[in-house]
């Protein structure tokens, strides 16, 4: 019985930290959308009430020098995932529907993560990119998350990965020049540079305005995470904050 709530325990905590050094097994569609139904019907705290349920330290980490952001005068809200996570195929339409409800100050951008020394999640990362300069992320981004959480493809192989492109109406010749270019190899290093600015130890994490590291083991999930988020937003709003 001891043995048995050890590995209770390990399961919980695994499932709050989100995705790490090994991966859980993905979730279906229907979990993804009982968790977007929970969390579009619930509503959040008052200022004052966040101001007091919020710290610095407890529920969100204050980095030690602020990350340059691409956002103009804008707060900016980056994400980093990798496709790998199941925890970011749960998340993603969770903070799809959340940053339609965000006020104009506000930009919600992605950052892929790598830290795998297989130069696997580089990989995921360059498509990533690769479908940004190419004009088919909204098609690509969400056919990646399902062909490895949904079809079993783990997408290992560049091989792999132009197929997927060509089944969205990318030929094989353009992909592979994107692919293994210059801009998107530019890319890739600016977001792994940022990864190592964040202290990112896992994913999905966000990271408000440069400056404020979200994770769902501190805030308790992914919707804690996007309450800590509109606190964050708010605080910097009244702050007068989106200035580097």
């Amino acid at each position: 019985m001891r043995h048995i709530s050890q590995w209770l325990f390990v399961v919980l905590l695994a499932t709050v930290l989100g995705c790490q050094a090994e991966q859980e097994p993905p979730a279906g569609d229907s979990d993804v959308r009982k968790e977007v139904r929970e969390t579009a019907g619930s509503g959040g705290g008052s200022a004052a009430k966040t101001q007091q349920q919020y710290q610095a330290g407890t529920h969100y980490q204050v980095l030690p020098e602020k990350v340059p952001t691409a956002t103009g005068g804008k707060i900016e809200v980056a994400e980093v995932f990798w496709y790998g996570c199941s925890h970011c195929y749960t998340f993603e339409p969770l903070l799809e529907e959340w940053s339609q409800t965000l006020p104009d100050n506000v930009v919600v951008v992605r950052s892929p993560a790598m830290w795998d020394r297989q130069g696997i999640m580089e990989r995921h990362a360059r498509i990533y990119y690769t479908a940004k300069a190419l004009g088919v992320l909204d098609d690509i981004h969400e056919a990646t998350f399902k062909a490895m959480h949904l079809k079993n493809k783990p997408l290992r192989s560049e091989d792999a990965i132009a197929e997927l492109f060509e089944e969205h109406g990318v030929s094989r010749e353009k992909f592979e020049k994107t692919f293994n270019s210059f801009g998107v190899t530019s890319a890739v290093r600016q977001a792994e540079a940022r990864q190592r600015s964040y202290r990112i130890q896992g994913t999905p994490e966000i990271i408000v305005d440069g400056q404020y590291r979200i994770t769902a083991r501190m805030t308790g999930g992914h919707e804690g995470m996007l309450r800590v988020a509109e606190y964050l937003i708010e605080k910097e709003s009244n702050d007068g904050a989106g200035n580097n």
